[in-house]
């Protein structure tokens, strides 16, 4: 499932991928507005599983070759957890922050995107930390024109997020995506400006700040799947895919 070329997309493979970057947007929606105490994370799941698949699409995530394949739809982590998070009857709590990650297979394509949420009422600190994420993304986002080089996205991601006090994760990246969820290239979530590969229209990218409150080490519990902090401190982790344009960044998993 993984393939390292880059693909440059057409007007119309671009159309495709947002629909299904559409469709993604809507799923994790939902999935949004079900977040509260008390709800599991496997419930949470469910909702996603049945609407990507009324909407005759398929989860990228489930079966997903690793360890062992993925089970769910979902990737759901809490507080410390960073990512690839498994679904189970774990249930919410007052003051937790959960990031929740979907990909869907629509039409040929991939949209691959994530958030974190508090749920009910959280720390000031913990809600700083989600705004920081959630902005980096952005910061990343502003640099995705033709011309400009991968470390340009990387580098306003890590300038930002460290002058904030967090630390971005330095072994998971951003990747690209089209017909398979993970393509060429690598978009690390720090680097150098004005190095790395020169962006070109028709690039589609996962751009993906992991960011953690305490450290940037991480380690992988039991489950094999799970990646934590290596501190115990609370993560945030935001996603869109994004198509680099003549007339600048395209965000094709945005509602």
């Amino acid at each position: 499932m993984v393939n390292k070329d880059i693909s440059i997309k057409s007007e119309n493979e671009l159309a495709l991928m947002r629909e299904a970057g559409k469709l993604n947007a809507k799923t994790l929606e939902a999935v949004r507005e079900a977040v509260r105490p008390g709800v599991t994370t496997s419930e949470l799941d469910k909702i996603a599983e049945s609407l990507i698949r009324e909407n005759n699409a398929e989860p990228v995530f489930k079966g997903y070759p690793g360890p062992y394949p993925f089970p769910a739809t979902l990737t759901i982590c809490i507080n410390d957890e960073l990512v690839h998070g498994i679904p189970s009857d774990r249930v919410l709590k007052d003051g937790d922050i959960v990031s929740i990650d979907c990909g869907t297979y629509y039409k040929g394509y991939v949209g691959d995107s994530a958030f974190t949420i508090g749920v009910g009422d959280v720390s000031d600190e913990a809600q700083r930390l989600i705004d920081v994420t959630e902005q980096s993304l952005f910061e990343g986002i502003k640099k995705m024109w033709p011309g400009n080089r991968l470390g340009d996205v990387s580098s306003s991601i890590q300038r930002y997020v460290e002058k904030n006090g967090f630390f971005v994760t330095r072994i998971y990246t951003g990747h690209g995506v089209g017909k398979n969820m993970h393509e060429g290239p690598q978009l690390p979530n720090y680097g150098i400006p004005g190095k790395g590969l020169k962006l070109e229209p028709g690039m589609t990218i996962a751009i993906e700040p992991m960011v953690l409150m305490g450290t940037d080490k991480t380690r992988v519990l039991d489950d094999k799947w799970t990646v934590v902090s290596a501190d115990g401190s609370l993560t945030a982790h935001f996603e869109h895919t994004v198509g680099v344009t003549e007339s600048g960044p395209l965000i094709l998993t945005s509602l």
